[in-house]
């Protein structure tokens, strides 16, 4: 195989890696660059593996930017909230690859360290064996499986606590989408649980809460005010967000942000609005994901 084929035949498992890392498409984008530019330098002569060999520098230079935003993150205007992806429905399919990538695990694997984060989704995520990601990482693997323990109890300890069916998600959503159409003052506080939590991303370009908004009825007169305050007409359809299902909200049919929630009990815990313009360039078409 080609250097070129080989790039090819593994480019989604790249993009996904890198993704997971950053959280941010745009991002992922840079690294498979730069990964290809290093990976067309190489003999391959030289290579036993080239997916693991790939994986080794795309992670690798995850790990750089990742340490390089982190530091940009912490002067962001507002929440941070990861890039949406509208996602192709095999991704949706797969579980495991769903939970990944979705927005409150994402929000999760913020609160990791670089290194951390980089270990959990290797080996937790993508199942590759401890000397690999102590090859990528350039730590023993003594101290990747240290490494492995602590990001795990950090992550169990705050993602959510049951796995929601496609259905049981899309189902609240619907719910939730035809009581803010008719602003529905009841309906919305039905299908929000009571300690709901709203983070909204605006990027300090668009209007948003510059924090969490916690409960339903304080959400209800946020999301409710806000809808007042505008003479546009609201509209929502539902999509695939991260491999999960969610919401495209226009405003005179102009796209003004993308919904994912979180949902327990068969109401919503969580829900993450991206309004920022920045973030919303993969919506246009679907980004295929792989863990293999």
């Amino acid at each position: 195989m080609t250097a070129t084929e080989a790039f090819v035949a593994h480019r989604n498992l790249l993009f996904t890696v890198a993704y997971e890392m950053l959280g941010s498409a745009a991002d992922a984008e840079d690294v498979l660059q730069e990964t290809w530019l290093r990976w067309a330098d190489i003999d391959l002569g030289q290579v036993r593996d080239q997916r693991a060999y790939l994986v080794r520098i795309t992670t690798r230079l995850s790990l750089n930017r990742l340490r390089t935003v982190k530091r940009r993150r912490e002067a962001y205007v507002g929440p941070w909230l990861p890039e949406p992806l509208l996602t192709t429905p095999d991704v949706a399919e797969d579980v495991e690859l769903a939970e990944s990538v979705s927005m409150a695990l994402m929000l999760v694997l913020e609160t990791l360290t670089p290194t951390e984060r980089a270990v959990f989704v290797l080996r937790e995520v993508f199942d590759f064996g401890y000397d690999e990601i102590a090859d990528a990482v350039g730590k023993t693997p003594a101290a990747v499986r240290q490494i492995a323990h602590r990001a795990r109890k950090h992550v169990d300890a705050r993602r959510p606590r049951e796995t929601v069916s496609a259905r049981d998600t899309r189902a609240a959503l619907e719910s939730f989408r035809r009581a803010l159409e008719t602003r529905d003052l009841q309906g919305l506080l039905d299908v929000l649980a009571p300690d709901v939590v709203l983070m909204s991303d605006g990027g300090g370009v668009k209007q948003a809460a510059l924090r969490p908004v916690v409960g339903a009825g304080k959400i209800v007169r946020f999301v409710l005010g806000g809808i007042a305050r505008t003479d546009a007409k609201l509209t929502s359809a539902p999509t695939v967000v991260n491999g999960n299902p969610g919401l495209l909200l226009h405003l005179d049919g102009e796209l003004d942000g993308i919904m994912a929630a979180r949902v327990e009990g068969g109401r919503i815990t969580g829900l993450y609005y991206v309004r920022n313009p920045e973030k919303l360039t993969h919506v246009e078409s679907e980004t295929p994901l792989t863990l293999r």
